[in-house]
C-alpha cells in the first residue's frame, strides 16, 4: 500500500479529519440515442399485443354466434315442380274403414301421384265405392284426377257413375263428359250435359247435382225428360 493511502486509513481510524482527498468524478452516463419511428412501433405493437388478441378473439365469437344457423330460421324451400314423383301401372289400391270393412277399390291402368298438388292422374279408371248403406257405387272412365286420398274424384271422358240397385230402389245411372264424385258425401255433379236414367226415365240436362243422402236430384239449365209408363204384370 503506498504511504499517501496509509496515512488516509490511520487518520480515518483515529476520528482526525481527512483534508486533500480528491474524488473520482463520476462516469459518464452511456449515450441513448433517439430510436426510429419503426422501433417505437414494434414495442407499442408488443406492449398491447395481448389486448388486440383479446379484441380479435372477441370479435370472432360475436361473429360466429350471429351467423350460426339456428333450428327456427326459416329455409327457403325450392318450389315443387308439377312433376310425378311415383307412377304405378296396371295398380289396384283399397281403402278400409276402421271396422275392417271395404270402402273403396280404385284401379287403373296407370297411375300418376303428382307432389306438389297432392293429386294423382289415372288413366282408364275403375272405382268401386261401398256407403255406409252397403249401397254400391261403380264409376269408370277414360282419365280421373284424384285428391289424395280418394275421396274426391273427377272423371273426364265417357265418364260413367252407377249407383246400383238397394233395398228396393233401382240403379241410377250418370253419363257425361265430365262427372265430379264426391265419394265420401255421397254426391256427384256436372256443369256440362249430362244424362240420368232410373228404370224406363231418362233426363238429360245442361248439369244436375245428386245427393244419395238426401235423396235429391237437382238439374240445371234446360231439362228433357222422356218417362216411360211402368210395365204391367200379367196376372
Amino acid at each position: 500500500m503506498a504511504a499517501a493511502d496509509e496515512s488516509i486509513v490511520e487518520a480515518l481510524a483515529e476520528g482526525a479529519p481527512v483534508t486533500g482527498l480528491a474524488l473520482a468524478p463520476p462516469l459518464p452516463r452511456p449515450y441513448a440515442p433517439n430510436l426510429p419511428w419503426t422501433s417505437r412501433l414494434l414495442n407499442t405493437l408488443t406492449t398491447y399485443l395481448p389486448v388486440l388478441l383479446m379484441a380479435v378473439l372477441a370479435l370472432g365469437t360475436w361473429w360466429l354466434v350471429k351467423n350460426t344457423p339456428t333450428q327456427d330460421n326459416d329455409r327457403v324451400l325450392a318450389p315443387l315442380r308439377h312433376e310425378p314423383d311415383y307412377t304405378m301401372t296396371d295398380f289396384l289400391v283399397q281403402r278400409f274403414a276402421p271396422d275392417g270393412a271395404l270402402r273403396v277399390q280404385l284401379e287403373g291402368d296407370t297411375l300418376r301421384h303428382y307432389p306438389d298438388t297432392d293429386t294423382v292422374e289415372i288413366d282408364g279408371p275403375r272405382i268401386r265405392s261401398t256407403g255406409r248403406d252397403g249401397r254400391v257405387t261403380v264409376a269408370t272412365a277414360r282419365h280421373a284426377l284424384s285428391n289424395g286420398d280418394g275421396s274426391e274424384v273427377q272423371l273426364s271422358g265417357g265418364a260413367y257413375v252407377v249407383r246400383e240397385a238397394y233395398a228396393g230402389e233401382q240403379a241410377i245411372e250418370f253419363r257425361g263428359e265430365f262427372l265430379h264424385a264426391f265419394l265420401a258425401t255421397e254426391r256427384v255433379r256436372s256443369h256440362l250435359p249430362v244424362v240420368v236414367t232410373q228404370g224406363d226415365t231418362e233426363v238429360r240436362a245442361a248439369g244436375m247435382e245428386y245427393d244419395n243422402l238426401s235423396h235429391t236430384l237437382d238439374f240445371k239449365g234446360r231439362v228433357r225428360a222422356v218417362f216411360l209408363p211402368a210395365r204391367r204384370t200379367t196376372p
